[in-house]
């Protein structure tokens, strides 16, 4: 959904209230209906993630915003899933490079780990898609901590806190 008449189509359908403005629930519903399955959780991440006015709910501009992500999710899945419908681990470790993020191998296979739902090294398009805005989430949070821009941080308990109540999916 690239063209923005399109998207403002879509958002208007699932903004069933009529508030230009969609909740977690209708997003969870609206992506189900395209046979996306998200838990709730994974959703109000997406909201987070994209909520610049932080009201909890996802207005137009930021759900483009969104949407712009997940073209760059769903493009790199497409373009390394050889018609199986899955991704293997190899295969997310290569679309997460296509996608920006570098992984070292401890931290990429936890990951995959977590978001292996049947924990048979076969990553549907909602898996990968999770597991992308889990480490977006948990990049934008390490991002705000890394003020001198130099890969590392250090954090007090209250900031840990702060970072993994953020963080969960």
């Amino acid at each position: 959904m690239e063209n923005t008449e399109t998207l403002r189509e879509w958002f208007e359908r699932v903004d069933s209230e009529k508030t230009s403005s969609i909740t977690a629930l209708q997003l969870k519903s609206a992506f189900a209906v395209g046979n996306l399955e998200f838990s709730l959780s994974v959703v109000q991440q997406m909201i987070r993630m994209y909520d610049f006015d932080r009201n909890g709910t996802m207005s137009f501009e930021e759900f483009v915003a969104l949407n712009k992500f997940l073209m760059k999710v769903q493009n790199a899945f497409s373009a390394l899933e050889r018609g199986r419908g899955y991704l293997s681990p190899e295969d997310v470790y290569e679309a997460l490079v296509k996608i920006g993020f570098s992984l070292d191998s401890p931290a990429f296979y936890t990951v995959c780990e977590s978001f292996d739902q049947n924990k048979k090294g076969r990553f549907r398009l909602d898996d990968f898609i999770s597991l992308c805005i889990f480490v977006q989430s948990t990049r934008n949070i390490f991002n705000s901590f890394d003020t001198a821009k130099q890969g590392r941080v250090s954090l007090d308990f209250n900031q840990f806190v702060y970072c993994t109540a953020n963080c969960r999916i």
